[in-house]
C-alpha cells in the first residue's frame, strides 16, 4: 500500500474543518494533522504555506468541444473583426485540404446586435464552406458555400427552435441561432476520426487537470461524443472523471431514446465504470439573453420578442417526468425567468408524480422572476451557475444589458440569495463557452467585478460569496449534484484523495488577487496528473 503524506500548509478540508496536513493511503484519505505527519510516508509533500483543496467538479460543461477546439481555426482570442477574419484565412490557406474550414468560439459582441455576414467570410474562403461557432455555442457564422450545402434560403422555413436572420432584402444573413437552424449545416461536417478523438480527450484532461478539475458534468452527449469519452477512457488518456448527459430533444424525439438512454447508461458501466458515469439526460428550456434567444416573461427591449422557448411547456414537463421515471437525473439549461419558470414547472409536477427525485438541476439559472426563488429551495432543485459570469464583461455590456433593460440585468445570477436561503448551488464553467480554471470563477464570485475591478462596488454586490461558501460550490456542491458526496466533494477521511494544490495560501489573499492563484499539482484517486 502506498502512503502520500502533504504537510506544512494550508489543508481546507470543508467549508468547516481545516488542518496543516493529510495523508491518503492508495487513492483514499485516512488521516489529518498529528495523525498524517505519524504515518510512514512513501512519499511526503512540503506545501510550503500553500492551500491544498479538494479537487474541483465541474458542475456543467462540455469538455469534448473543448477539446475540439484545438482541431480547427483558432477563432477564439480575436478581439477585432479584422483579426478574426485574417485567423480564419490563415487556417484555411494553412489547410488546402480540409474539405471544411471549421472553427469554435469566436467573440459574438465584435459585430452590432451579433449579427455576422456571410459575405465577410466569402472574401476569404470562397471556394469552401466555412462554419464557425461563437463562444456562446449557441450561435454559428456561415459563409455561402455552407447554405448552399445546408439547402437554407430565403425560402426556408423558420425552425421553431432557431432563427435563420435574413438581411432587410429579405436574404439570408449568415449568423443562425439556436439548434433548429445551425443544426441544418453542423449535421454536414465530417464526423471525427479514431485520431483527432483521441487528440480531444487528451487536450481537454491537459486543460482540466492543469486547473484542477478532478470531476466533470458534460452536458450535452450525442452518439459520436459518446464513442470519443470510451475511446478515451480505454486509452488511458483520461485524467479526470465525467458524468455524460444525453441530450433530449423536443417534438417527440425524446421519447425514441427512453430506452437507448438506458443502454447507453449500463454501456459506460460495463466498459469504463472507474471513469465514466451516464446518470443523465439534458433539456435545453430555452437558448441564451446575448442572443434575444433566452424565453423570458416580459419582452427583450430591443425588440418586440420573447425568445425561443425550445420546448413546449407541456411537452417539457411530460419528458421530465418520464425522464425522472427512467432514473435519470433531470438537467435542464435554463437562462431566462420564464425558461427557469418552466423548468421549475416540469419539477414541481414529476416530484408530484414520482416523489423525491435524483439531485434535479437547473443549469445556468441567470435570470429568474423574484416569485420562482423560493421554489428552488420548495422543489429541492440545485442551482448551478457558471460565476465567471456573474461580472460586467463585454458581452454584458454590449449585448445583454441593452436587451433585458436595467433592472432585469440587475436580477441576474443571485447566487448568494438562493443559497442563504436554504437552496444547494453548484458551480460550473460551461467550458469552452469560458474559461475551465475555477480559481477564475471563484474569484469573480466573490467580488462580482472584472478584472479591471470593475465596477468598483463590485456588480450587485449583495450577490457576492464569500471564498469558503464559493469553495464549496466548486467542491462539494458539484459533488452533491453527482449524487457522490459520499466520495468525494471534500477531505473527510474515507474520501477520495482527489486533490489540489495552489501556489499560495488562498485564505490570506486580498478578493482581487484570489482569481489569480494557480494551480501547482492536481492528484486523482492519489495519483499525480498535473504538476
Amino acid at each position: 500500500m502506498a502512503t502520500t503524506v502533504w504537510h506544512n500548509g494550508k489543508v481546507w478540508i470543508n467549508e468547516n474543518e481545516s488542518s496543516d496536513a493529510i495523508a491518503a493511503t492508495d487513492g483514499v484519505i485516512v488521516a489529518h494533522g498529528a495523525d498524517a505527519l505519524a504515518l510512514a510516508a512513501d512519499e511526503k509533500i512540503d506545501l510550503k504555506g500553500a492551500t491544498l483543496l479538494p479537487g474541483f467538479g465541474d458542475g456543467h460543461a462540455h469538455p469534448v468541444f473543448g477539446g475540439t477546439e484545438t482541431l480547427f481555426a483558432p477563432v477564439r482570442g480575436p478581439e477585432k473583426l479584422e483579426q478574426l477574419l485574417e485567423a480564419i484565412k490563415t487556417w484555411a490557406d494553412e489547410n488546402p485540404d480540409a474539405p471544411w474550414v471549421r472553427g469554435e468560439g469566436y467573440d459574438p459582441s465584435l459585430a452590432p446586435r451579433g449579427e455576422f455576414d456571410a459575405k465577410w467570410l466569402d472574401e476569404i474562403v470562397p471556394d469552401r464552406p466555412v462554419v464557425l461557432r461563437a463562444m456562446d455555442y449557441h450561435t454559428a457564422w456561415v459563409n455561402t458555400k455552407a447554405l448552399e450545402l445546408a439547402g437554407i434560403t430565403p425560402e426556408t422555413p423558420q425552425p421553431h427552435d432557431g432563427e435563420i436572420l435574413l438581411r432587410p432584402d429579405g436574404t439570408v444573413l449568415g449568423t443562425l441561432r439556436e439548434w433548429g437552424a445551425w443544426n441544418m449545416v453542423y449535421k454536414l461536417l465530417p464526423k471525427l476520426d479514431a485520431k483527432q478523438r483521441d487528440q480531444v480527450v487528451r487536450a481537454a484532461s491537459d486543460a482540466y487537470s492543469a486547473c484542477g478539475v478532478t470531476w466533470a458534468q458534460d452536458a450535452w452527449v450525442e452518439d459520436d461524443t459518446l464513442e470519443t469519452w470510451l475511446q478515451g477512457a480505454k486509452a488511458g488518456a483520461l485524467k479526470f472523471r465525467v458524468n455524460l448527459a444525453w441530450l433530449a430533444e423536443p417534438e417527440g424525439v425524446w421519447r425514441t431514446k427512453l430506452e437507448s438512454n438506458v443502454a447507453r447508461r449500463d454501456r459506460v458501466n460495463n466498459e469504463a465504470p472507474e471513469w465514466i458515469t451516464g446518470n443523465t439526460v439534458k433539456f435545453f428550456a430555452d437558448g441564451i439573453l446575448e442572443g434575444g434567444t433566452a424565453a423570458v416573461l416580459e419582452d427583450y427591449c430591443d425588440c418586440p420578442s420573447k425568445g425561443i422557448p425550445n420546448w413546449r411547456r407541456e411537452e417539457l414537463i411530460e419528458a421530465v417526468a418520464e425522464v425522472v421515471k427512467s432514473g435519470f437525473q433531470a438537467h435542464i439549461h435554463a437562462i431566462g425567468d420564464a425558461g427557469i419558470r418552466n423548468a421549475l414547472d416540469a419539477f414541481e409536477n414529476a416530484r408530484n408524480v414520482h416523489g423525491n427525485l435524483i439531485n434535479p438541476v437547473i443549469a445556468h439559472s441567470q435570470l429568474i422572476d423574484p416569485a420562482d426563488l423560493p421554489r428552488f429551495k420548495e422543489l429541492d432543485v440545485i442551482a448551478n451557475f457558471e460565476p465567471l459570469w456573474a461580472q460586467l464583461a463585454n458581452e454584458q455590456v454590449v449585448l445583454t444589458v441593452p436587451r433585458l433593460g436595467q433592472e432585469r440585468a440587475d436580477r441576474q445570477y443571485p447566487m448568494a440569495t438562493l443559497l442563504r436561503s436554504g437552496t444547494k448551488i453548484s458551480f460550473g464553467s460551461d467550458w469552452p463557452v469560458t474559461s475551465p480554471v475555477p480559481m477564475e470563477g471563484i474569484g469573480v464570485a466573490i467580488t462580482r467585478q472584472t478584472d479591471e475591478e470593475f465596477p468598483p462596488e463590485g456588480w450587485v454586490s449583495k450577490e457576492r460569496l464569500t471564498l469558503d461558501e464559493a469553495l464549496t460550490a466548486y467542491t462539494m456542491g458539484s459533488a452533491v449534484q453527482a449524487n457522490e458526496s459520499h466520495l468525494w466533494g471534500d477531505l473527510s477521511i474515507g474520501k477520495r484523495a482527489d486533490i489540489v494544490v495552489l501556489n499560495s495560501d488562498v485564505h490570506a489573499l486580498e478578493p482581487m488577487q484570489v482569481r489569480r492563484a494557480k494551480v501547482v499539482g492536481t492528484w486523482l484517486g492519489g495519483v499525480r496528473v498535473f504538476g
